[in-house]
């Protein structure tokens, strides 16, 4: 038995609570992780997973050995790299989830200029308004907007992400563009809300020290930051967004910002990643890059 390997294994498979998910992600059958875990627990002579219809969950051994496992692969990690300093030398693969909108505006355009840079990383790039449970699914970082909960992982403040008016000329053809905050009573927002049945306040503004809602109309509620842009798009009503997200669509001339005077509360930008007393040299190379790079978009 290759135990570093096996380790490995038993890591993916107890943070993702699944033989299923975990043989996906390492493109493995699902049967040769179940063989390579039994052996490990006879050979520990302790069982280290609770295995149910739906779930797989660590025993009480299966959490020390899972800590001293993380420990033991991050140092062996370290030191492959410790020598390295050709960034060409660097490799492995980096499991991040960020917003749709930070994804496909800002990431992906800069990615082909990082991964020549180091071509022997491979990036695993998760993106929705889903809150991925960083830990469990076995995640090297992630990009939050927002305030942060207690969830004790390492947090990284990189600023505050501007937020725009915006509508499309389709719109604002039909019912005219909006001068000022009185205006807003005579049209309607694209409401957004994670959890559907529970509705937005309104038009949000921030004056610098408070935030007023502005109750307008509007006809739709959605849960999805891509859905929101895209009832944008089609005439449905105003929406608030950082810049970030909509900057082609402005380009473009397929949505207009309107009210520039009356913005919304910037959203918290942060980068968050599990504590980990040995942090692979990929991860760390990462997120000072990604650290830097969001930058330019905060305020």
């Amino acid at each position: 038995m290759d135990k570093i390997h096996t380790m490995k294994v038993f890591v993916r498979v107890a943070e993702m609570q699944s033989f299923t998910r975990a043989a996906e992600s390492l493109g493995l059958p699902k049967g040769s992780l179940s063989r390579q875990i039994q052996a490990l627990e006879n050979s520990l002579g302790s069982r280290l997973l609770h295995r149910t219809t739906r779930r797989v969950q660590l025993t009480q051994d299966g959490q020390i050995y899972f800590e001293r496992c993380r420990d033991v692969l991050a140092t062996l990690e370290e030191m492959d790299s410790m020598f390295q300093h050709d960034p060409a030398t660097l490799s492995g693969r980096l499991r991040v989830d960020m917003p749709v909108s930070l994804a496909s505006g800002y990431l992906i355009p800069l990615l082909p200029e990082f991964l020549q840079h180091y071509p022997g990383i491979e990036l695993e790039l998760s993106s929705s308004d889903r809150r991925v449970d960083v830990v469990r699914e076995g995640f090297d970082c992630v990009v939050r907007v927002g305030i942060l909960e207690d969830s004790g992982l390492v947090a990284r403040p990189l600023g505050h992400l501007p937020l725009i008016n915006c509508a499309s000329p389709d719109y604002l053809a039909r019912f005219g563009t909006p001068e000022s905050l009185k205006d807003l009573s005579q049209h309607a927002m694209v409401h957004y809300s994670q959890q559907l049945g529970v509705q937005s306040g309104g038009f949000e503004y921030f004056d610098g020290k408070t935030t007023t809602l502005i109750k307008t109309g509007g006809a739709v509620t959605v849960n999805s930051t891509e859905t929101y842009r895209s009832a944008c798009l089609a005439g449905l009503g105003i929406i608030q967004v950082p810049r970030v997200g909509v900057q082609s669509a402005l380009k473009e001339k397929k949505l207009v910002e309107i009210l520039p005077h009356f913005p919304a509360c910037p959203m918290q930008l942060s980068l968050l990643w599990p504590h980990r007393r040995n942090q692979a040299r990929r991860v760390q190379v990462f997120i000072e890059w990604l650290s830097q790079a969001l930058k330019r978009y905060v305020a």
